[in-house]
């Protein structure tokens, strides 16, 4: 397996067409044009649009609890590595440093990224799992002829919505929604 590693931030959270009651959480690569969707229990995603929002809940949640004892214990969380794929399961690790010492643990990736907002630590995935299992959002909308072809035109996001619900992406179908919305909002 190729260890380069990228870095990933969270861009979205929606509900997922695939599985009833869960969530894709969507994670963009940074500095780059590929997504990562990870289908996610809604409590979970729950926590993370609560950190995303920056919600201070009333009583600590699990991973509020577990970043203020890794605090308090003067354990600093280095990362988050998303190192393996399997049926659609993603598996991940969090570095922690503590003292002198490294230590690496088994976490699920959704509690992972919602410790990562927690205590402002990197989300990494190893190269080859991006590339496998990430979109290209170039793939889906048409190419602008524009003088400024970053930014997606409706027209472009209607189409490239029009062809991931074709081909029955139902995750991308909706981020585009999504970006539609957002654009049709003055």
């Amino acid at each position: 397996m190729n260890k380069t590693k990228k870095e990933l931030q969270v861009l979205n959270i929606s509900n997922s067409q695939e599985q009833a009651g869960a969530y894709a959480l969507v994670l963009g690569e940074v500095d780059g044009d590929r997504q990562l969707p990870v289908i996610i229990g809604s409590n979970e995603a729950q926590y993370i649009v609560i950190e995303l929002r920056g919600i201070v809940p009333p009583r600590p949640l699990t991973h509020n609890l577990f970043a203020s004892v890794l605090e308090a214990m003067g354990a600093k969380l280095m990362r988050v590595l998303i190192y393996r794929v399997e049926n659609g399961i993603f598996y991940s690790y969090i570095y922690l440093k503590y003292g002198e010492n490294i230590m690496r643990v088994d976490a699920r990736t959704s509690d992972a990224v919602a410790l990562a907002l927690r205590m402002n630590a990197p989300i990494l995935v190893y190269e080859e799992i991006l590339e496998q299992e990430g979109i290209r959002m170039e793939d889906f909308i048409e190419k602008e002829t524009s003088a400024s072809p970053r930014k997606p035109t409706l027209q472009s996001l209607e189409a490239a919505l029009q062809k991931a619900v074709e081909s029955e992406d139902y995750e991308l179908a909706a981020q585009l929604r999504d970006q539609i919305n957002q654009l049709k909002t003055p």
